[in-house]
């Protein structure tokens, strides 16, 4: 008989009186055995810069806690938590988990066959382990994904409800408006507000960032300056009142900058504030050329007890204005090189006509700038505005 199968014997006699596989004899009662209950050990948060994960991440086999001493928060809990030895789970030289055991319930010392048994074990253990977590890790990047989906989704729906659904039709003018999101969801809005007597409000603006909060702070925005323009008649004071309200509850580095206009339809006039936004090109018919419109003052959100300055012109027969967002000029060609303002500036001055023509050729100057493989970097924004040559 082999030293194991003696020992598999003598086991089956101290516990029931006979030889493994035979009857068991009259003369010995069966015992009951129960098996001591233990609390299970608590989990164990371990800080990834604590000195005790590289120890373990190098050990090699079972890890006796008692015997180690560093100044480790970790290895202090896990001896209040009267946790004897650690295996470490190592896959391809990366620690992704321990395996801890308290004392044995036998209260001997963890023996010889004992560690081989824990560290053979954890060889087995340690790539299944990784797999799973793998296999977690990609289930969450996955419900992240359509979590991130679904907020698009939302933040798609608020500018397409809030946008403008046409362009309103003035007698003596031609508007029109293009506006192309480089992503799923936008940074950039326009408006058109028909206001009081016959006069138009118009509006331009660009949050600086996207996704959902672009989209509700665009939505507020819209929402402030649209009631604003209802009480207020100057474009500066409602550029303010705007801003000394979204300042207050504007998500941290985040602003928006915006220009608004009012247009008084009879007499051409047009009074203009900028709060930080691209300068609009006016294109006079009688002289040639393309002019900005200069207005100063601080993006919205940025500063409270800001003031912005007022400026006004006179639209004659064939003056167009331009209105628009820096995806235009900060579109970039196959060589790197930036469509620019000088560009625009001279493109709007070129073009004899505005409205619908001008958006039209504006749009085609920028495909033949950057080339089929381009990839759009930024929202595209733009609005013209024209008066008639004739009445």
């Amino acid at each position: 008989m082999t030293t194991q199968e003696k020992s598999r014997q003598g086991f089956w006699q101290s516990l029931f009186g006979r030889d493994d596989g035979q009857e068991p004899r009259e003369d010995v009662p069966e015992p009951v055995v129960e098996a001591p209950t233990r609390e299970a050990v608590p989990e164990l948060e371990i800080a990834p810069n604590d000195p005790i994960v590289a120890y373990f991440a190098s050990a090699s086999g079972v890890v006796e806690i008692e015997k180690l001493d560093l100044d480790s928060p970790a290895l202090r809990a896990m001896k209040e938590a009267d946790i004897k030895v650690v295996v470490p789970l190592v896959s391809q030289g990366e620690l992704i988990g321990l395996l801890n055991l308290g004392p044995r319930l036998s209260q001997q010392e963890y023996s010889a066959d004992d560690r081989k048994l824990l560290n053979d074990l954890a060889t087995q253990t340690a790539p299944a382990v990784q797999v799973a977590q793998l296999v977690r890790q990609q289930q969450q990047q996955a419900q992240e994904r359509e979590r991130i989906e679904q907020e698009l989704k939302v933040a798609r729906l608020i500018q397409q409800t809030l946008l403008p659904k046409h362009v309103p039709d003035l007698p003596g003018y031609g508007l029109a408006a293009y506006y192309q999101p480089a992503r799923e969801v936008g940074g950039d809005f326009y408006d058109f507000m028909e206001l009081d007597d016959g006069q138009l409000g118009l509006v331009v603006g660009d949050v600086t960032d996207k996704g959902v909060p672009a989209a509700l702070v665009m939505a507020t925005t819209r929402t402030l300056l649209r009631a604003s323009a209802q009480r207020l008649d100057s474009p500066g004071e409602v550029l303010k009142r705007v801003n000394e309200v979204i300042v207050q509850d504007i998500p941290p580095n985040m602003f928006i900058t915006c220009l608004y206009a009012i247009l008084d339809t009879e007499t051409g006039l047009l009074r203009y504030a900028n709060a930080g936004h691209d300068l609009p090109y006016r294109r006079k018919a009688s002289a040639g050329g393309a002019e900005e419109l200069r207005a100063t003052g601080m993006p919205l959100g940025l500063l409270p007890g800001m003031e912005y300055e007022e400026k006004e012109i006179v639209l004659d027969r064939g003056d167009s204005v331009l209105f628009y967002s820096d995806g235009l000029v900060e579109a970039h060609d196959p060589r790197r090189e930036m469509f620019g303002f000088p560009r625009l500036q001279g493109l709007v001055a070129g073009h004899r006509t505005g409205g619908e023509a001008m958006v039209t050729f504006l749009l085609s100057e920028l495909a033949r700038f950057t080339g089929d493989e381009w990839e759009q970097e930024d929202d595209i924004t733009l609005v013209t505005l024209e008066r008639s040559e004739t009445a």
